[in-house]
Parts: structure tokens; C-alpha cells; sequence
């Protein structure tokens, strides 16, 4: 069995790694630090958070630092001030025994002068987001023209975020003979953009994703209508008596409504957020990490750098897009030998992402119903029976008072005393509960489904057609498309701001060269449409109406449509949306 003394390390460096309780090296360590140890080559690490990249590439750093030195030697760039927290934190528990060495973090959102301070004092390892690293160089206060490593960790996320611009610029002024690592969990072109263009024949380390097919993780769907997520989250609270758990939502906005809806309703939760301040931040990361906090929500960037080895539940308020993301999410939970579950509420739609997630992750997923009112209130009451039982009593500081106690009580008997006890304490539950409705909707291994897996199979639009004929869609026309570099995400967006929500139920999305298509539910066709037409998007003035007819009508197939044939498509809808607008006036020209 290997172990950390065989890498070579300082004595100090394994002295302190050893009070951590570090052993074995992971899969990551045991790959990477032998080789940063022994080379200045370039590395490649495809692993996930939890894997124990941090230390791989925090401990030869360490190592490697010339305290005679006050240059900055290495340069560490991460996606967010938490992680970039995070880190530091590590390296300095790693470093703790080792005297002279100053290591710095730096990020937005705190005063740049204190890190300026800290600075000129001497930092042989500058810890950094993009923004403020970049800052940092062009104020002339970080000087990187000497460093010996660049380490870029979630890379992915950094692109994601969009800070290309910043890291080519920080990436210019660092020496070309210095050595870079990159590590990230996906590899995509953008990535692969940035190792082509700043690394030199780079070893490539992957290891396996955290949680693939981890047995202590329990994978749950809830399929219910998109209205009733956030009754779903709560009967997960309020069932779960002991939860302790992350619930990721798309959006900023959602974070803030879904947290705020929780606090309100007296839950013991709250959210972290781009809006919030530093302190802010902090203040809840520091409260949820001590467990004074049962539920934090989240965005995926915001919980980056939160470690917790106690989670009992990751609650997906939405699925992610990409699959691997449901992978890193899950795997929050289920860790230190410690069983934890992943629960996805979705709509029937969502299947398809469930699929994937199930054939990339090789996970499966158990659908169950939503916990009943009846369920809720069973698992309550017996939780505060077993609670009562377990209570401590201090005779000396009741006795005084248990002679008047018993007077005011003589007249219920044993059955009727434990009745007014329990209603006492849980009329709250009975009463919200009363008369719950089944928020489940039909799905999964009946006829219904086999019929909708059989649509999945054909056109998309002949599934768009059967969605909006059963959960009552309209089709919305809008006078923008690929040409004006619109997206699905930047679509979804757009209405989501015009609504100042995020509840509205978006069904499929057509994007066309000039012009697009989306369904959303009737009761918001009305306030989207009158909400769009006052916006404006990339220079353009929306012009927002109800579609007639589904875009699929056309006489074409879709196969046609996409092998060349768009010209009679796009002249088809022309012709078709060409009447006057609400204004007056012929068509708009971008149509």
C-alpha cells in the first residue's frame, strides 16, 4: 500500500499532512505529485472536486518553495472566491509546520488594498480568481514575470464564467519557460483551446469520476408538474427530520425566491449568491459548515469550494444540462463511508436528461412518490415521540413545580393528556396536511410512458405538438433567432427576466436563422408576449405574438429542413407571420 512518505516530501509538510489524517494517497495524488516532484512538464488532469486534486498539486508546490525568496513563485487561478478560499486554506494546514512561507489569496468582492498590503510583504504562493488577479498585474502589484508554476484548477468552470480574456491575459505575462497545469472535469474544445495555445507537450492524467456508481449514494426522481417543485422541497424538509443539504437551482433569481420562500415558511435555510457581499457570503458558507444551518441553496458556481463531508441530501430544484454536472452534484453527499441521497424532482420531459445522466454516470434512479400529507405527519409525530422519550429530566428543576402540574392536569385522564400534548406541539403539520393533494403526475413504467418514449423516438416536433396538446401550451413567435446569436439558455433567459421569474413553464424551443419558436404554459402567454414587446435584444426590438400554427407544419420533414432546404421553410413562415403587427405596420424586415 502506498503511502505520503514515498513522494519525498519535507518532514514538515508530512508531519502536518499526517495530523490531517492523510494515508493513502488518491487515485489524483498518487499519479500526479510524483511526477511534479521529479519534472517541469506540463500536466493535464481531468478529476473532479473530491478527489484530492488540491493537495496532487498544493503539496509539491509547497515543497518546492525558496523561503529566501519573497518573488511570488506560483500562481494558482480558480473559478470563485470560495474556492479560492478553500485552497489557501489547505495549503496553509499543509504548510503549517514549515516557518516563512506566506501564502495570499485574492479575489473580488473584498478591499483590494489589504491583498496589496499583503503583497508587498512578500507572497511565495498568490492564490487568485481571474478578475482580480488580472487587476492585481496591471496595477503593477502582482509580479508574475518570474513565477516558476501556473496552476489553472476548474478550468472548465473559468471558461463557463467567462474569463478566457482574463486568463490569456494573466497567461501572457507569466515566463514561457514556466511549467503549467491545468486540470478540469470536462475536457471541452475551450479547453482544449487554452492547452493548445499555452502548454508545451503536456502529460494527460484522468482519473474516475467521484461518484460513478458509488453504492452509498441513492439516486431519487419525483416527477411532478414544474408549479409544484417547491411543495415537493418542502415535503423533502419536513419528512426528512435531520436533513442537511444543498439544493441547487438554474439561477441566481431561483436561489433567491426559493430561499426566501424556505426562511418564510420557517424553514432553517438560506442561500449564497452572487448578490451577496463578501461577509455575507461567508457568514452563511461558515454557518452552514458548522451545521447551525439544515439547508443551503445554491447555484453550481456558488457552492464551488464548499467541502462538507456530512451532507445527507443534494436536492436538483433543476437538472443540470450537462450530465456530468448531476455527477459532481451527487457526489456532495455518500462521502466519508457515509450514505447519502440524490434526489431529482422532474417533469416528464425531463426523462430524457435522466436518461443520459443514467448512461453517461452509469447510475440508476429510483422513482417514488412524493411523500403523502398522511406520511409526512406519521414520520413527524413518531420522530417527537422518540424525541420525548429521549429527553434528560433533571428532577431538581421540575420538582418544584410538578405538585401544581399535576393539579392542573388531574382531569384528563392517560389518553386524553397524551392527546392535547401531541396536538400541542403538532397541530402545525395536521393542519397544513389536512387535506394534501397527490402532487404526483403519471409517468415511468405504465402505458402512458411507453407512449411518450415512443414520441421521444420521432421529429421533436411531433413530441412538441403532443407536450402542448396535454400540459395546455401555446406556441410563441419572436422576431429573433441564430442570427442574432440566440440561444436556448439565452431564450429561457430573456423570458425569465421580461417575467421576473423564474416559474413559467417553457416547453420546446425552436431556433431558427432569423426568427425562433417557443412553447410556454397559457397562463403566461399573455404577460410574456405584452412583457417581450417592450424588450429589445442585440440591438434588435422584439416583436412577440402568438403563433397560429406550430413551426413544424411545414411541408417539409425535419431531415429536409436541415439538409439544405431551409430557403422554402424560412419563405413559408415569412409568408405566413408577414401580416401586420400590433402597430400597423407590414412585418418586421428581420423576420
Amino acid at each position: 500500500m502506498s503511502t505520503f512518505t514515498q513522494f519525498d516530501l519535507k518532514p514538515e509538510i508530512l508531519k502536518a499532512i499526517q495530523e490531517i489524517g492523510f494515508v493513502t494517497p488518491t487515485p489524483i495524488q498518487a499519479e500526479t505529485i510524483p511526477k511534479l516532484m521529479s519534472s517541469n512538464q506540463d500536466i493535464i488532469g481531468t478529476a473532479q472536486t473530491g478527489t484530492g486534486k488540491t493537495a496532487a498539486f498544493g503539496l509539491p508546490a509547497i515543497h518546492s518553495v525558496d523561503i529566501t525568496k519573497k518573488a511570488t513563485q506560483t500562481l494558482i487561478l480558480c473559478p470563485t472566491r470560495e474556492l479560492c478560499v478553500q485552497i489557501t486554506k489547505d495549503l496553509m494546514a499543509y504548510s503549517k509546520y514549515l516557518r516563512g512561507i506566506n501564502i495570499l489569496a485574492v479575489y473580488g468582492g473584498t478591499r483590494i488594498d489589504a491583498q496589496i498590503r499583503s503583497l508587498r510583504k512578500g507572497s511565495h504562493i498568490v492564490v487568485g480568481t481571474p478578475g482580480r488577479t488580472k487587476d492585481l498585474i496591471q496595477r503593477k502589484k502582482l509580479f508574475v514575470e518570474h513565477i516558476d508554476r501556473v496552476i489553472l484548477d476548474e478550468a472548465d468552470e473559468m471558461l463557463t464564467m467567462g474569463f478566457k480574456e482574463d486568463l490569456d491575459a494573466i497567461l501572457e505575462n507569466t515566463p514561457k519557460g514556466k511549467q503549467t497545469l491545468l486540470f478540469s472535469a470536462t475536457m471541452s474544445k475551450k479547453v482544449m483551446a487554452i492547452t493548445r495555445k499555452n502548454m508545451n507537450n503536456p502529460i494527460e492524467i484522468a482519473v474516475a469520476r467521484v461518484n460513478m456508481g458509488a453504492e452509498n449514494v441513492k439516486h431519487v426522481l419525483y416527477m411532478v408538474n414544474a408549479k409544484d417543485r417547491y411543495e415537493v422541497l418542502k415535503r423533502i424538509a419536513d419528512i426528512n427530520t435531520s436533513i442537511y443539504g444543498i439544493v441547487f437551482c438554474r439561477t441566481r433569481r431561483e436561489t433567491k425566491e426559493v430561499a426566501n420562500k424556505l426562511m418564510h415558511d420557517g424553514y432553517n435555510a438560506d442561500a449564497i449568491h452572487g448578490d451577496l457581499s463578501q461577509s455575507q457570503r461567508d457568514e452563511v458558507m461558515g454557518k452552514f459548515r458548522r451545521g447551525t444551518l439544515q439547508v443551503l441553496v445554491a447555484t453550481d458556481v456558488a457552492a464551488r469550494g464548499l467541502d462538507v463531508d456530512a451532507l445527507t441530501h443534494v436536492i436538483n430544484y433543476n437538472l443540470p444540462d450537462d450530465p456530468e454536472i448531476y455527477v459532481h452534484r451527487s457526489g456532495r453527499t455518500g462521502r466519508a463511508g457515509k450514505s447519502g441521497i440524490s434526489i431529482a424532482i422532474v417533469h416528464s420531459r425531463d426523462m430524457r436528461k435522466i436518461k443520459e445522466i443514467e448512461r453517461i454516470s452509469k447510475i440508476s434512479f429510483k422513482r417514488e412518490l412524493v411523500p403523502s400529507g398522511q406520511d409526512i405527519c406519521g414520520k413527524r409525530l413518531y420522530a417527537l415521540i422518540d424525541k420525548i422519550g429521549k429527553v434528560e429530566v433533571n428532577e431538581e428543576q421540575i420538582g418544584p413545580f410538578l405538585e401544581d402540574i399535576y393539579k392542573k392536569l388531574e382531569y384528563l385522564d392517560r389518553e386524553n393528556l397524551i392527546k392535547h400534548f401531541v396536538s400541542a406541539e403538532f397541530n402545525r403539520y395536521l393542519s397544513y396536511y389536512k387535506n394534501a393533494r397527490d402532487v404526483n403526475i403519471s409517468g415511468g413504467k405504465n402505458k402512458k410512458n411507453s407512449r411518450d418514449s415512443r414520441d421521444s423516438r420521432e421529429p421533436r416536433e411531433r413530441k412538441s405538438r403532443s407536450v402542448r396538446r396535454e400540459s395546455n401550451f401555446s406556441t410563441i413567435y419572436i422576431n429573433v433567432g441564430e442570427r442574432n446569436r440566440l440561444t436556448p439558455n439565452r431564450l429561457m433567459g430573456l423570458i425569465n427576466e421580461a417575467l421576473d421569474s423564474s416559474d413559467a413553464v417553457i416547453g420546446s424551443i425552436d431556433i431558427m436563422k432569423k426568427f425562433s419558436f417557443f412553447e410556454i404554459e397559457d397562463s403566461k402567454k399573455d404577460a410574456v408576449i405584452k412583457a417581450l414587446n417592450n424588450k429589445s435584444f442585440e440591438d434588435v426590438e422584439l416583436s412577440v405574438e402568438i403563433s397560429k400554427e406550430l413551426p413544424n407544419r411545414a411541408k417539409t420533414s425535419k431531415e429536409d429542413f436541415y439538409k439544405g432546404k431551409k430557403k422554402k421553410r424560412y419563405g413559408k413562415d415569412q409568408k405566413f407571420r408577414g401580416r401586420k403587427n400590433r402597430k400597423g405596420n407590414s412585418g418586421n424586415k428581420n423576420r
